[in-house]
């Protein structure tokens, strides 16, 4: 009884001999991949950082995308070289800092027959200017030459010759109570609106067009005919009933469309 006893108190406590015990499976398999991950992120962090060094340098620092050349688009009546002018790009900066809004608004200022105008950058050296010029709806007499007024009733432009096909406009409403109240603008547009409103073969008669008053505008055409257009209020309506006026009274001299459920016809 006693040895066993004896042998089994001799061996409590006694340093046990032989490796240490293994490592859980499941945290080797945790820590191991710890390492390798984090040496990927700092790569891909270095690589950010430097890629987008390299970019900016090359949008600012280098020569490969600076302002070389502008190009000019949709001029009808001014010159790509007039535009080019105006527009003052500045040549040999780097094409991302060229500011496209101011040269638009810059544009538009310095020549006042543009209406619209996209200024877009054409990588890698270029600025593409994209050009809409306002169209004369009418001319203006004045001072032995002609203003062109567009289809806003904004005067753009002023030319020596009136161009073909465009109908004279004459404000004769110095005295009337109209100019007061409306102003001249407001006259133009109601004369821009008349001529805005007839068809091509029936535009294309008109030699001036008179406003006396708001409501009282007279179309002279060729042949020396006269046309009492009344408002600028209707106007489809009243090219319409024009028009076939002008078909059925072809000897007719006086038309008046100015209420044009009940037209009238005169002269011969």
């Amino acid at each position: 009884m006693a040895g066993p006893t004896a042998a089994r108190s001799g061996t409590k406590g006694a340093p046990v001999s032989g490796p240490p015990p293994a490592e859980p499976a499941r945290a080797r398999r945790r820590l191991w991949p710890r390492l390798p991950a984090r040496r990927g992120l700092i790569i891909t962090l270095i690589a950010v950082f430097l890629l987008g060094g390299f970019t900016v340098w090359a949008l600012y620092g280098s020569d490969w995308l600076r302002v070389t050349g502008v190009r000019t688009s949709g001029t009808r009546v001014l010159t790509p070289r007039e535009v080019t002018e105006a527009a003052d790009v500045p040549l040999h900066t780097p094409l991302v800092s060229v500011g496209t809004d101011e040269i638009g608004a810059r544009l538009r200022h310095r020549l006042p027959r543009i209406k619209s105008v996209d200024v877009v950058r054409s990588w890698p050296h270029t600025i593409a200017l994209k050009v809409t010029e306002r169209v004369p709806e009418l001319v203006m007499p004045e001072g032995g030459k002609y203003v062109e007024v567009d289809a806003q009733g904004v005067r753009f432009a002023t030319v020596p010759a009136p161009p073909k096909g465009v109908p004279a406009l004459q404000l004769a409403a110095d005295n009337a109570p109209s100019l007061d109240r409306f102003g001249p603008a407001r006259l133009r547009r109601a004369a821009v609106e008349v001529a805005s409103s007839l068809p091509k073969t029936l535009h294309h008669q008109v030699k001036t067009v008179r406003v006396t008053s708001y409501d009282a505008i007279t179309l002279e055409l060729n042949g020396n005919r006269t046309v009492l257009w009344g408002s600028s209020e209707r106007g489809t309506r009243k090219a319409a009933v024009l028009t076939a006026l002008l078909k059925a009274a072809r000897d007719a001299r006086h038309f008046d469309v100015s209420v044009p459920s009940a037209p009238a016809v005169s002269g011969s």
